[in-house]
């Protein structure tokens, strides 16, 4: 027999529920809609290929980057409103009365401040000398805080050192939305964080249920911004970039996917954009570039 449960976060989070049910239980995440669903939704045609349709899902997908996938942003007139308000609810109701935040309006431009500049990698000492905090543990408690009420989620740096790999976050938010629709966030509309946000939460989608790690890569060199890692093996790269028709762009993307592979061990490597799709080599190894929109929509079978 199976029960499943669901509840407020405002009255027990899944970290409290683990505690409860001491292992005897299955977690499923829940993330805001993927593209395929938002699609479904606006009855957009995610199969036919036709150039009305591929344009179509595209415009959807345009949309998408700036609206999020939050449900009831589809039936909302004003979305700053709605994920404000949403924001406020999360703060104030799952995260400042639960811990019992003393300093609450800190905690608030805090919170604010890293959806502003999410994706970033956290420095610790940066933010307690931003905010005036004395404990480096309470600024970690903060972004733990964030973390567990699915304000925030966060990657870990590709290492096989585990000092390196507990040390070294970058923080996204867990949906576009919530980067600048919000009162006085005063964010620009950074199409390429967007999309790598997009890219990243699919990613947990499709693997964390395998039990699969997802790391960004970085050296002096170059980054990556994806590793997905299955135990100790690297099975993919993935780097994630908008536009990139400027030669430099490209010849920069496609060193940070040579570094990563080199690094790994994995020759695997996809190179995300918003329209491009083509193939290309690095170092003698093929990189696949494929748009956003159809890798969102790909068929990919989850195996053990």
């Amino acid at each position: 027999m199976s029960v499943l449960i669901t509840r407020s976060n405002a009255k027990l989070l899944s970290g409290e529920l683990a505690t409860h049910l001491t292992g005897r239980y299955a977690q499923i995440e829940l993330f805001p809609f993927s593209f395929s669903e938002y699609c479904i939704c606006n009855h957009v045609d995610t199969t036919t290929i036709t150039t009305q349709a591929s344009a179509m899902r595209q415009t959807s997908f345009d949309k998408y980057l700036l609206s999020g996938g939050f449900p009831e942003i589809l039936h909302e007139k004003n979305a700053t409103t709605y994920v404000n308000n949403l924001v406020k609810s999360i703060i104030s109701r799952d995260i400042q009365s639960r811990h019992n935040i003393r300093f609450g309006i800190l905690f608030n431009q805090i919170a604010q401040h890293l959806l502003n500049i999410a994706p970033a990698k956290i420095d610790i000492k940066a933010l307690q000398t931003l905010f005036g905090i004395s404990s480096s543990h309470t600024v970690e408690n903060y972004i733990d805080y964030l973390k567990q009420a699915y304000l925030l989620i966060g990657i870990h740096k590709y290492s096989n050192k585990s000092r390196i790999r507990v040390r070294n976050e970058k923080l996204y938010a867990v949906d576009p939305a919530l980067m600048n629709n919000r009162a006085d966030a005063f964010a620009a509309v950074n199409l390429g964080w967007r999309l790598e946000t997009v890219v990243l939460i699919e990613l947990l989608r499709r693997y964390r249920p395998l039990q699969y790690d997802i790391y960004y890569y970085a050296e002096t060199a170059g980054e990556a911004d994806f590793v997905v890692c299955h135990n100790s093996q690297t099975i993919s790269i993935i780097q994630v970039s908008f536009d990139i028709n400027n030669p430099k762009t490209l010849k920069r993307e496609l060193k940070g996917l040579a570094l990563a592979s080199r690094a790994t061990g994995c020759d695997n490597m996809l190179l995300i954009t918003n329209h491009d799709r083509s193939s290309t080599t690095v170092n003698g190894k093929e990189v696949n570039i494929i748009p956003a929109c159809e890798w969102l929509l790909e068929d990919y079978e989850m195996k053990e």
